[in-house]
């Protein structure tokens, strides 16, 4: 029974009053509990210095340490062999054979025959080295002491001393008997330093090839973030894949995998290996696992890309330097240099860089283009870099519409024939219309004597999922948006894409988040060149490049919005493909806004001067003289085929069937008539506006309905 223990006190509150009563407590008397014993408590303290981090990581060091000596003395030892036998050919040849390259091979066999050949000439020669070497020490011997001999008759007949004979010879003496003395000194502690020496040379062998188990090394080196792609890395990260059949492929190979590689080749900011998979492993099974491959290469999964080459069974590995694609790429050659010039036909736009750091160049030439991705990943940026370089081309005509409207295309302004921009429905009319426009133009062409070459008109429509998408009708009640038979931008792209490539007329256009309702699978398809920036799935991938490219490798869903702005993947035949590929990552080259100005305005000092409309006319009364007065714009001179061009682009309906005969007859007796400078024929700027106020002085006009 436990014995109680009462306390009297009263509140130690000082405000409380001094009758307070007094507090009687009654607080049970409990025993202090009792120690622990001895050896339980010895025993917490081992165990807690036993797996206290210190403890742990001078364990490791210890074991890291005495390990490096080991794995030192084995790559000490495996070299030795190897550079005393022909296993290393072995190796390669074992190795070639099981790639089937049987030329590779062979080549490995003659060397391995060449290194015994030369292997057993060395031991021949051993045979016979003994009696050449006690040979050369007795003639040696023998001239030495002749000469010592000879050196001491000298001597001695030079200071009459008969006992310098023997002077040098015992020079001689003294001086081996020194050397004996020097090396029975050094002998002993050498013997004792000795093994500590080799002990420390194979430490140093095995701390630089990392020679220790993964679990000993420090942390630094067991992140491997960053590491160098090497053969081993690869096999092991293909072997770790999770595909049974390729590890038990790579288990049963006698050379541990290393016959499935090719050569690892430095390929811009990374390296490039070709796989050769082994029967029962396909591809796809390799490629849908793309973010466990990268993960064991060390590598974020954006820095790994698989595509299939055009050897069978074979995927191709490009892995980047750890972080090296959050690099920005350098300027445009549009940019730093200010003497460049396009070509239609024959050029290339410096559209950017591939995975390679290699320059990515995109023909234009004749080929319709569709660029699609995310909102806000640099797809305006990328379509107009085209159209700049392209605008250095001063036969190039451009048709522009802008349905997003908030000035990314404002620079052409003066420069495109036609520059529509904003979002609403009378824009979208606007557009439809003009892409109409060009219809005629591209049937005037077709219509031409054959062989009449044509100058390139591009009709670029950014934004164009706004049209497609556009609940607009006309008075027909056809509907301006959709993809039905009756909608007019619909048609009027499907008309361009079948015939214009002909004649020079082409269909530009960039969209976003591509559906089969704001992208038509008759639109996509169209495009020669299909170029997608990030997307959010794969089906909008095959809908932006198409199946082939997709089963091919090419991944625009597995770019990062945001992180990897600007960074597209064509599949184009205008651009250089590697061998078996049939498509390409490209990192593009950002201009911006104010670079694309300075572009332009050399642009147009290539030109006489563009008029650009802002608004497509529809349906009223024309007036021609002021009509010429318009496209004429602010140059002093037009060249008459110009201006019937540009009247064609005003109001095709009234102007696109006008030839010269036309155009003079409207300006004869005006004091415009066109008139030759320097053997062409060209209108008068100051001419027509004389005309013209002289024929509103007399309140006369004729209108072409």
């Amino acid at each position: 029974m436990t014995d109680n223990v009462v306390h009297l006190h009263k509140p130690t509150d000082p405000t409380a009053d001094d009758a307070a009563p007094t507090v009687l407590t009654v607080v049970p008397d409990t025993p202090p509990a009792a120690p622990l014993p001895l050896w339980v408590r010895s025993g917490r303290a081992v165990r807690s210095a036993l797996t206290h981090e210190m403890t742990r990581t001078g364990a490791r060091a210890l074991a890291r340490h005495s390990l490096y000596v080991y794995g030192g003395g084995r790559i000490v030892a495996r070299r030795t062999w190897d550079a005393r036998t022909p296993a290393r050919y072995e190796r390669m040849m074992r190795a070639a054979e099981a790639a089937g390259n049987l030329e590779e091979a062979r080549e490995w066999e003659e060397r391995g025959q060449r290194f015994r050949d030369a292997r057993h000439r060395r031991r021949m020669d051993l045979l016979h080295s003994p009696l050449d070497a006690a040979r050369g020490v007795a003639v040696g011997t023998g001239m030495g002491i002749g000469s010592l001999v000879a050196l001491g008759v000298v001597m001695a007949i030079a200071t009459s001393d008969p006992a310098h004979v023997v002077t040098p010879l015992m020079a001689v003496v003294d001086f081996i008997n020194l050397l004996i003395r020097i090396v029975q000194v050094v002998w002993g502690p050498a013997l004792t330093i000795g093994p500590f020496l080799a002990l420390l040379a194979l430490w140093a062998v095995g701390s630089k090839q990392q020679a220790a188990p993964h679990w000993a090394l420090p942390a630094t080196a067991r992140s491997g973030e960053g590491e160098p792609i090497t053969p081993s890395i690869v096999v092991k990260a293909l072997r770790d894949l999770g595909v049974p059949a390729l590890r038990g492929a790579i288990k049963e190979m006698g050379d541990a995998g290393a016959s499935m590689l090719g050569p690892i080749t430095i390929a811009g900011c990374g390296v490039e290996v070709d796989v050769t998979l082994p029967s029962g492993v396909s591809t796809n099974e390799v490629q849908g696992r793309r973010r466990k491959l990268a993960e064991n290469l060390t590598r974020h999964e954006h820095e790994v890309f698989i595509t299939i080459p055009q050897a069978a069974r074979t995927v191709r590995l490009w892995v980047a330097d750890s972080g090296a694609l959050d690099e920005p790429i350098g300027p445009s050659p549009l940019v730093t240099d200010d003497t460049m010039t396009a070509d239609y036909k024959k050029g290339r736009a410096p559209w950017g860089q591939d995975l390679r750091g290699d320059a990515a160049g995109l023909s234009l030439y004749q080929r319709h283009l569709l660029i699609t991705g995310l909102s806000n990943q640099g797809k305006t940026v990328a379509l107009r870099s085209l159209a700049l370089w392209l605008s250095l081309d001063k036969s190039v005509q451009f048709l522009m519409g802008d349905l997003k409207g908030v000035g990314d295309w404002k620079m052409f302004d003066g420069l495109a024939t036609t520059l529509i921009q904003g979002p609403t429905d009378e824009h979208v009319i606007q557009v439809t219309e003009m892409v109409e426009g060009a219809v005629e133009e591209m049937n005037r062409r077709i219509q031409a004597p054959p062989g009449t070459v044509f100058p390139p008109l591009i009709v670029l429509v950014d934004e164009a999922q706004v049209a497609f998408m556009c609940p607009a009708k006309d008075e027909d009640k056809r509907p301006y948006g959709g993809s039905k038979a009756t909608s007019r931008y619909f048609m009027a792209v499907r008309k361009i894409h079948n015939q214009g490539r002909a004649v020079n007329v082409l269909m530009w256009q960039g969209t976003q988040d591509p559906t089969n309702d704001n992208l038509p699978k008759l639109v996509r398809e169209g495009a020669h060149t299909r170029a997608s920036l990030a997307l959010g799935t794969e089906s909008q991938a095959r809908m932006a490049l198409g199946d082939k490219a997709v089963d091919g490798g090419a991944a625009p869903n597995l770019l990062r919005p945001g992180l990897d702005r600007g960074t597209l993947v064509v599949a184009s035949d205008g651009v250089t493909l590697p061998a078996g590929q049939s498509s390409l990552t490209v990192r593009t080259h950002y201009i911006d806004d104010d670079a694309a100005t300075a572009i332009t305005d050399r642009a147009k000092a290539l030109r006489a001067g563009v008029t650009t409309l802002r608004a497509i006319d529809r349906g009223e009364d024309r007036d021609p003289l002021a009509d010429i007065a318009s496209v004429v714009g602010d140059a002093s001179r037009v060249l008459t085929q110009d201006a019937l061009k540009r009247l064609a682009a005003l109001n095709s309906d009234a102007y696109g069937g006008w030839s010269f005969i036309d155009l003079k007859r409207v300006l004869d007796g005006t004091g415009a008539e066109p008139y030759k400078s320097h053997g062409r024929m060209v209108i008068d700027r100051d001419r027509l506006a004389r005309a013209l106020a002289d024929r509103d002085g007399d309140g006369s006009a004729s209108a072409v309905e």
